[in-house]
């Protein structure tokens, strides 16, 4: 197994990462019934953070904190809902890819993840 080298890996990590988020019977329903997300323009700004996270590329532009704590007024974002997302994350990575880049994109998304859960927390 390679480690994530370039965009197209975060392409590939991020495409099987949200088929399963979008059929998980815990949090599924964010994306699909609350946020109605229009995957044709997430997926590729999705693409962009990670990429700029990982890699160091300038391609992100966006305040996911802000879309975050909008989603949280209109249904509350539990504990739960946030390992459930750390854990279907972590696994995909771990399913595709191995090595030091692997190892950071999962440590980057537990930190995302403990910043997202302690910021949206204050609007319940």
């Amino acid at each position: 197994m390679l480690d994530i080298q370039n965009r197209d890996d975060i392409v590939n990590l991020i495409n099987k990462f949200y088929e399963t988020v979008q059929n998980d019977n815990q949090i599924g329903h964010f994306f699909n019934d609350v946020a109605k997300v229009d995957w044709s323009h997430h997926l590729p700004q999705m693409y962009n953070f990670w990429e700029s996270l990982l890699l160091g590329k300038k391609t992100y532009t966006g305040n996911p904190m802000r879309k975050h704590i909008e989603l949280a007024k209109l249904a509350p974002l539990k504990h739960e809902h946030f390992e459930r997302w750390i854990e279907i994350f972590s696994q995909t990575v771990d399913d595709l890819f191995k090595g030091d880049n692997a190892n950071r994109i999962i440590e980057y998304a537990k930190t995302i993840r403990e910043n997202l859960e302690l910021r949206t927390s204050e609007v319940a």
